[in-house]
């Protein structure tokens, strides 16, 4: 047997996945983020976003050209899976040591104390190499502790120790004298230095278990290190499977599962309400989480106790809030009607409970309330909703309670749970430095927060709005009847933009900032298929754009026959309008103002001849965006843009349509030219026609349907805006 399969052997609930020969020839910082990203690989060891380590290295100092140590560790806000080397702060070692100097003649010093957040802005002070990456507020821990790599942890099976009533107790019952125990408290340079007088006190323990926290290991050799971290989180994780409590898990179950097509239904009918609700103060982005494990919590019998009691560890409900809203509803004799009570009733004393809490446990200096709206919202039979003002925040947020059921049914098997004081709860929650940290994220884009429908996303058009709109801020949902088109818009974003953090979800709740889906918006359950498949995705809709239509030429006669009228009109039309139908459900189930956007066409007020057909149907298409205006007022603002031959890109432009345009202008080409530059000559002839002399693209529409969906364009609904460089022959009469 090789060391590695002897090394994975050994482990029974963590992956070991270092391999020697992937780090061979990488200097130490390489090494330090190949084993960052190796811990975080494994789900079961840390959080996205959590967690930090850090190595002791030899550098050559960039001012006197000594050897110099300097401290590597992940930067703040950092990711363990996906940090690079830039995401890694550098500090002279020495100067960091120096500090505690500063920090022991202080008139006042420990846990809370000015001093200690005083410290803080003093490590830039110490900045290696004129690195910018903000280091972490554990770096006195990793600083002060006596050994060359430190890696610092959150998995849920220590957290679950960390967070039992008896956790120093069964620290020493599981780990005996390898691991030291310290009780809760808040990073800073007190508690390191209070481990490092526990390690003087314990030289021979490999780590430590902070309560309410997580851990710490270390050793002088990075690939001992990384496989120390997996012995403590592996060891926990095989006491906790000992004692589970099998079926009686979180007290047995109190409901039983719906069955699929149920709980589907009723949270495709349910989620859009939720998000109005939560959405009082900025709007939410969800993600939706039904598992065979979040519904065993959610259908159990001690789910509304371990859930009012809130999380435990720091770095959770940063991001679910104290505790989660449970609603108090039963699956199984409920209805759609009674579960809109119950979620409005738990929302009201679920704000006057976190105003309570902040009210309670302020500070003079403490900053001002933030929403006290709930970011995860538990219910019986359907699941969990997590929230956040992006997708990814939404799956970080839904991954984090996933982790905090996770520490509750280890904490329950062992001992019993213990959530965080709340007054402790709160100093991190609103503590300055984090408030700092908020403060220095970027402004919000015009169009966050939002999730845009795009009818027609495959190609032309739509496929340049929903690249336009993405660039704001916009959630992408790209639709087409060819769904390989609109999945390929939707991928083209996810490669620009990144598939986001975050790793809740079920199904397709697990999608980032777009996805791409198939449709026939002829077809009214097509298009409620859809659409559910959209509030699964991100909770509602804030904005549907349709851009999908086509052009069906007349035959030799000038003839468009029965059923191509029929065609034309079903999607120019009347597919248009069940969109805009089956959209304005979903609004009026939010209660939270909207966008709809129809393309019409400079031909629906220039008769001529050759596309009866289209023409006609465009102008209705007219008409039907002023009467949805109405029907949709005050809620929903409809409008439209027209564009004239838009040729570049559009489908309604295949090769031979532009060969017969240009005959038919008698614009000389030959049939040996490329595509691409026959449709420029006809671009250029269409644009030689209109007062600007300027070709009309996809994405002069874009920035048209940009501004109706924003709110430059506000107070406009019920207009069609022509985007067509300026024709004569189309302005209103």
């Amino acid at each position: 047997m090789s060391e590695q399969q002897q090394q994975k052997s050994k482990y029974k609930h963590v992956k070991y996945l270092w391999r020697d020969e992937e780090v061979q020839g990488m200097d130490g910082v390489d090494r330090l983020v190949y084993r960052s990203n190796r811990l975080g690989d494994d789900l079961t060891l840390t959080n996205t976003g959590g967690g930090n380590t850090s190595s002791k290295l030899q550098e050559k100092d960039p001012l006197t050209g000594e050897e110099v140590e300097v401290l590597w560790l992940k930067g703040s806000g950092g990711d363990l899976r996906t940090a690079k080397r830039d995401g890694f702060a550098s500090l002279y070692l020495d100067k960091v040591r120096d500090m505690r100097a500063i920090y022991e003649n202080a008139e006042e010093k420990g846990p809370k104390t000015p001093i200690e957040d005083a410290m803080y802005p003093m490590y830039s002070h110490a900045v290696f190499n004129l690195n910018p990456r903000a280091c972490s507020i554990d770096t006195p821990l990793h600083t002060l502790v006596p050994h060359k790599h430190v890696d610092h942890l959150h998995p849920n099976a220590v957290i679950a120790i960390a967070a039992s009533v008896n956790q120093e107790k069964l620290t020493k019952e599981i780990y005996g004298d390898d691991v030291i125990y310290i009780p809760w408290q808040r990073p800073g340079f007190d508690i390191g230095l209070k481990i490092e007088e526990l390690i003087k006190q314990n030289p021979n323990a490999k780590g430590i278990l902070l309560g309410h926290h997580g851990m710490s290991s270390w050793n002088n050799d990075d690939k001992f290190c990384y496989e120390t971290a997996l012995e403590i989180i592996d060891r926990a994780a095989q006491y906790i499977e000992e004692h589970d409590k099998g079926e009686m898990t979180f007290g047995g179950q109190k409901y039983k599962a719906l069955d699929d097509e149920t709980r589907q239904k009723l949270q495709t009918e349910i989620i859009p309400f939720i998000r109005g609700q939560v959405s009082v103060y900025k709007r939410f982005v969800g993600t939706v989480q039904d598992d065979f494990k979040m519904l065993r919590f959610v259908n159990s019998v001690d789910a509304p106790r371990l859930a009012e009691l809130g999380t435990s560890c720091p770095d959770h409900f940063l991001r679910t809030k104290i505790k989660p809203l449970f609603v108090n509803w039963n699956p199984e004799t409920g209805n759609l009607e009674s579960l809109k009570t119950a979620i409005s009733e738990g929302l009201v004393q679920y704000r006057k409970d976190y105003e309570d809490y902040y009210n309670r446990c302020k500070h003079a200096d403490s900053p001002a309330m933030r929403d006290p709206n709930p970011t995860v919202v538990l219910i019986p039979g359907l699941g969990m909703i997590a929230w956040g003002k992006n997708k990814s925040e939404s799956r970080v947020t839904g991954e984090f309670y996933n982790c905090a059921i996770e520490v509750m049914r280890g904490a329950e098997a062992i001992d019993e749970y213990e959530a965080m004081d709340q007054q402790e709860a709160f100093d991190i929650e609103y503590w300055l430095l984090e408030e700092a940290k908020l403060q220095r994220m970027p402004p919000e884009k015009e169009l966050d927060r939002q999730i845009h429908v795009i009818i027609g996303a495959g190609a032309g058009i739509g496929k340049e709005t929903a690249h336009r709109l993405v660039k704001e801020g916009a959630h992408i949902v790209c639709v087409d009847v060819n769904e390989a088109a609109a999945k390929e818009t939707a991928d083209e974003i996810i490669a620009k933009y990144g598939a986001g953090i975050g790793v809740s979800g079920t199904g397709i709740s697990n999608c980032g900032v777009a996805i791409g889906l198939g449709c026939d918006m002829t077809n009214r359950e097509s298009v409620a298929e859809m659409f559910e498949k959209v509030v699964l995705a991100y909770g509602g809709i804030d904005a549907v754009i349709v851009t999908a239509g086509v052009f069906v030429a007349p035959d030799k006669t000038g003839r468009v026959e029965d059923s191509k009228w029929d065609f034309t009109f079903g999607i120019n039309v009347k597919g248009a309008y069940i969109v805009a139908d089956e959209a304005y459900k979903i609004f009026k189930k939010q209660d939270l103002t909207g966008n709809i956007i129809l393309t019409t066409s400079a031909n629906a007020v220039v008769a001529k001849k050759g596309s009866l057909a289209y023409d006609t149907s465009k102008a209705a298409a007219n008409h039907l965006t002023r009467e949805l205006a109405i029907e949709f007022s005050p809620l929903v603002r409809v409008n439209a843009v027209a564009p004239a031959t838009v040729v570049k890109g559009s489908t309604m432009f295949p090769r031979d349509r532009v060969i017969a345009s240009l005959t038919k202008y008698d614009i000389p080409f030959e049939e040996s030219e490329e595509t691409d530059d026959l449709t420029e000559k006809l671009s250029n002839f269409y644009a030689k026609r209109s007062l600007t002399q300027t070709p009309i693209e996809p994405s002069d529409q874009a920035e048209a349907i940009f501004l109706l969906v924003s709110k430059r364009l506000g107070k406009t609904t019920g207009h069609v805006i022509p985007v067509d460089g300026g024709l004569a022959d189309g302005f209103m009469r």
